[in-house]
């Protein structure tokens, strides 16, 4: 393989966390600590660290946050998290806030951490980027993080998707979900409607009903390929087919004298039974057909 071709399928899949953080120079000065060469990872008091405020994460599962300190209180933390220094002499989280916070429900007083010297602008795009790569974000988060990419670092959605590894239509995509109203977006981001679920509801961003449509794909669980023609009957509702009513069950002798009758005929027959009372439809597709009916029932 080429290196040409190497790094294109590296920009498909997006940066790597190690690229988007520069080391600090050994010259650079340490808040707190000597910074070890070569980047190692050193322990750092956790009450030294702050919460990342580019943290594009606002959920996080309680149960899972109190096994993963059960872990970390039996085996510590296996990997660092990314701190870079503040001038106030303590350290800003980058990159795993749920080791961090984990580590506070352990009762650990340091966490090892590597030690990066990076911009308000990188640190935001890591936390992003660390986090649309584990997949941990919600569709809400996510577009609320690229919505924070577009507004505070002035990022076209081309630079975004590059940033990222993801696709340009996708970033769009994203961002058109905050188009919906707030009452939408919290279904969203509580995991009631899925992506697509938001996506297909976005054709009723003008629709007054789009509330209720919303409550009524949740309440019925509708699929997204069920909630996309539901959109398009609120949308087009003269282009709407009505649902056909369920056939009522039939007898087996009425079906077995129809498909005899059939046989004979050479023609499809329906026979309409109602406790004994009913009637014989034979149907036919052309005149020929009908001629050659009457020969059989007349016997010309």
């Amino acid at each position: 393989m080429t290196i040409a071709a190497t790094d294109t399928k590296r920009r498909a899949l997006g940066k790597g966390l190690d690229s988007l953080l520069p080391r600090v120079h050994p010259a650079a000065p340490a808040p707190t600590l000597a910074e070890p060469e070569g980047g190692k990872p050193r322990e750092i008091p956790i009450d030294q660290i702050e919460r990342n405020p580019f943290q594009t994460r606002s959920r996080m599962d309680e149960s899972q946050l109190a096994e993963l300190a059960a872990s970390i209180a039996a085996n510590g933390v296996v990997q660092p998290v990314l701190v870079r220094p503040l001038a106030s002499g303590k350290f800003q989280l980058i990159a795993g806030e749920r080791r961090w916070k984990a580590s506070q429900l352990a009762g650990k007083e340091t966490i090892p951490a590597i030690l990066r010297q990076v911009s308000d602008e990188q640190a935001m795009e890591i936390t992003i980027v660390e986090n649309l790569q584990r997949e941990d974000l919600n569709a809400m988060e996510q577009a609320r993080a690229f919505d924070r990419l577009a507004r505070e670092f002035h990022m076209t959605q081309e630079q975004m998707a590059q940033r990222t590894g993801k696709d340009r239509a996708t970033v769009s995509n994203f961002l058109r979900l905050l188009k919906l109203p707030e009452s939408v977006q919290a279904r969203v981001e509580s995991g009631e409607l899925s992506f697509g679920h938001a996506r297909a509801l976005l054709g009723l961003n003008q629709h007054p009903g789009i509330e209720k449509a919303a409550q009524r794909v949740v309440s019925l669980s509708l699929s997204v390929r069920q909630t996309e023609s539901y959109v398009q009957s609120l949308l087009y509702p003269e282009r709407a087919k009505k649902e056909p009513k369920p056939e009522p069950p039939v007898d087996p002798n009425v079906r077995e004298v129809a498909e005899r009758l059939q046989r004979v005929l050479g023609l499809k027959v329906r026979i309409e039974d109602h406790s004994g009372r009913g009637r014989v439809v034979i149907e036919y597709a052309s005149l020929a057909d009908f001629d050659a009916l009457l020969e059989q029932l007349a016997g010309d």
